[in-house]
């Protein structure tokens, strides 16, 4: 007689083989998982190639936004219906700076300079289209042969090339503009000239480490303090000499388009450590002496102000210069005037170079306070369009004639990292001393997550880089290198001015309001970082509109990271969409768990021109990568993984370099 087995012995026997398949594929699934989170697989590899690759390219070939991947699907929900395509403008508008627009210029007065000022287009005049690059554009070089050599498909004007042959500013050769450092007060060189300087002023130890440089050319005074650790903030406008500021920019020297007119410069009092001019056109005796009083506003205690070139030494140069001596002797006298007016102490005049010396405190200057007016303190951070004051910015308090007002500085680059003496003294409300190293040590962390999600962050393919919302400055402190520069900007309208913070750290910055454009030209920055930006100015104005900005600013194959509130970042990936920029999410650095108050993800990003851009945001605690990949490159890593599709983590691929 057959006996009926156990069911359960059966089942147990034919469902082992079911749970080894079902176990197995968990972990091909959990593994694949982790490698695509990890972010690195055949993309990266073919990103890293045309990285190393970078020096071999010749021109990027195709610069229009017409994309070949527009159409392809993102990492996350897609906002595609309401997305709204943004076009190309016209060629017209290859170098557009819509604040210093030269025919909007014209239409104001040329009294003082007023006419070369900020004059912004009204909402219904702004363009709302993408800012193209010029044909032929290529990757700028690397510093520091940048220094030496710009492209000339990148900044395709010659005028100074003739306009300051005999001065050695800049010489037309072949493909590229070359700069061999001459200037017109130095043109045999600005190492010889710095080197003159640096016999008065302790330019070699690190007690001067930001400078202001007025009237700049193409910026080769701070392009070779460099070699100083000097970080100098050159300003120049955008008037007959065409592209000076954008050549500067183009070598890699922080600049901006700028005057000395009717309006305060945008930085905070006490910022810089020397100021210069050489042969800047500026006319320091003019209007009681407003343009020394506003130098005097920004120069540390202490700090120095380089005068050459006209009037000095006129007795002598007045022939070569082709003006009457009695002209330029009662231009001196007036310099001469205002100067002891201001307590500065002169220190030195040698040839057509004389460099006079702030005083550290007030102590020095009690005679002369009866004589002058002095500005109300509580103006001192308001600055923003306003109209420069016949006022001299008073010392702040000190307790005996030894001590530096306001606080004194390590030398750099000690200064970095100590507590900053406005944080020290409560000068800056809600803000401590704790508050700023928490601050320090966060933003490390940040960067340090940066640079595990882009492999060259720190590796020089950066060298021009933008804070939008700086705070204390501790993001371009994380990066501080002799590669790279960051332009810190504070906006207008943060909850606290900072600036003077950043400053006193050895950084430079600038004021600005981000409803409006940036005083620079189209394709400047390498990477912009960008932190609660878009929430910032939520209800002052449109996002579009700052991304535009944005767009217009960042080089072909530049880089952007934002940090913000996921519901803001939605808004902003449909409008990146129709920007024709790519976006990817990964998770956020503190892992997809943390709590709901630190949720901040990111996105990274590149358009058609190989723009990439990174955003951190919350709410879904994620990182999104907006990359640009050349159309090759796209149908190259479609090709060779497609089952990954966008899940590809290129980081930031480097661009072509142009050959000499």
């Amino acid at each position: 007689m057959a006996t009926k087995g156990n069911p359960g012995d059966n089942r147990s026997k034919s469902s082992l083989p079911s749970l080894l398949i079902v176990a197995a594929l968990c972990c091909f699934f959990y593994v694949l998982g982790v490698w695509q989170r990890s972010g690195f697989g055949k993309g990266d590899s073919i990103a890293l190639e045309i990285t190393k690759k970078a020096e071999d390219c010749g021109v990027l070939p195709n610069l229009e936004y017409e994309t070949h991947h527009g159409n392809q699907s993102t990492s996350f929900d897609d906002p595609k219906q309401d997305v709204k395509e943004i076009e190309p403008c016209g060629e017209q508008y290859i170098d557009y700076t819509p604040c210093h627009d030269q025919m909007r210029a014209m239409t104001f007065p040329r009294e003082n300079m007023n006419y070369r000022e900020r004059h912004c287009p009204p909402d219904e005049e702004k363009l709302h289209c993408l800012i193209p690059a010029p044909k032929g554009y290529v990757t700028p070089f690397s510093w520091p042969k940048s220094r030496d050599y710009v492209p000339f498909a990148n900044a395709p004007h010659k005028s100074l090339t003739v306009e300051k042959a005999v001065q050695n500013w800049v010489q037309y050769e072949g493909n590229v503009f070359r700069f061999p450092g001459g200037g017109t007060q130095f043109p045999n060189g600005a190492d010889a000239y710095i080197d003159q300087l640096a016999s008065v002023i302790p330019i070699e130890n690190g007690t001067v480490r930001t400078a202001l440089d007025t009237g700049c050319g193409v910026a080769s005074w701070g392009a070779y303090l460099f070699k100083k650790n000097v970080l100098t903030m050159s300003f120049a406008p955008r008037d007959s000499h065409e592209a000076q500021v954008q050549f500067a920019l183009e070598r890699g020297v922080p600049a901006v388009i700028g005057v000395l007119g009717t309006i305060k410069l945008p930085y905070p009092s006490r910022a810089f450590d020397m100021a210069h001019c050489s042969r800047c056109l500026i006319p320091w005796g003019a209007n009681d002496g407003l343009y020394m009083t506003e130098v005097d506003r920004v120069l540390r205690p202490g700090g120095y102000w380089v005068l050459s070139g006209p009037p000095i030494n006129w007795r002598v140069n007045y022939q070569a210069w082709q003006r009457p001596k009695e002209e330029l002797e009662e231009e001196q006298r007036k310099i001469e005037e205002m100067a002891e007016l201001l307590c500065w102490e002169k220190k030195h005049e040698k040839g057509e170079i004389a460099i006079w010396r702030k005083r550290v405190n007030n102590e020095y200057c009690r005679e002369r306070d009866s004589r002058v007016t002095l500005c109300e303190s509580s103006n001192a951070a308001n600055v923003w369009y306003k109209k420069m004051e016949a006022c001299i910015t008073p010392y702040p308090e000190t307790t005996n004639s030894d001590e530096v007002a306001g606080g004194g500085l390590k030398p750099f680059p000690d200064r970095l990292n100590t507590v900053p003496p406005r944080i020290a003294s409560g000068s800056v409300p809600g803000l401590s001393v704790d508050s700023f190293k928490e601050d320090n040590k966060l933003w490390k962390k940040h960067v340090n997550s940066y640079k595990r999600v882009n492999k060259i962050l720190d590796s020089g393919r950066y060298r021009n880089i933008m804070d939008m919302n700086a705070g204390l400055g501790s993001f371009a402190a994380a990066l501080e290198s002799h590669k790279l520069w960051v332009m810190n900007v504070v906006p207008t309208i943060a909850e606290q001015d900072t600036l003077g913070v950043v400053y006193e750290r050895g950084l430079i910055g600038i004021y600005h309001d981000w409803c409006e454009a940036f005083s620079t030209y189209p394709r400047t920055y390498d990477l912009i970082h960008a932190n609660r930006v878009f929430s910032l100015y939520k209800d002052k104005c449109s996002a579009e509109d700052i991304l535009l900005e944005m767009d217009r600013i960042l080089r072909p194959e530049g880089a952007v990271i934002l940090r913000d509130h996921v519901d803001v970042l939605t808004q902003v990936k449909r409008i990146a969409t129709g920007m024709r920029w790519n976006i990817k999410m990964v998770d956020h650095e503190d892992g997809p768990l943390i709590p709901e108050k630190h949720r901040l993800g990111s996105i990274l990003a590149d358009n058609r021109r190989a723009v990439n851009a990174a955003v951190f945001g919350s709410l879904a605690p994620e990182i999104l990568f907006f990359h640009h990949w050349s159309s090759e490159l796209m149908n190259e890593a479609k090709n060779s993984d497609n089952s990954h599709g966008n899940h590809f983590s290129f980081s930031f691929f480097g661009g072509c370099r142009a050959e000499i």
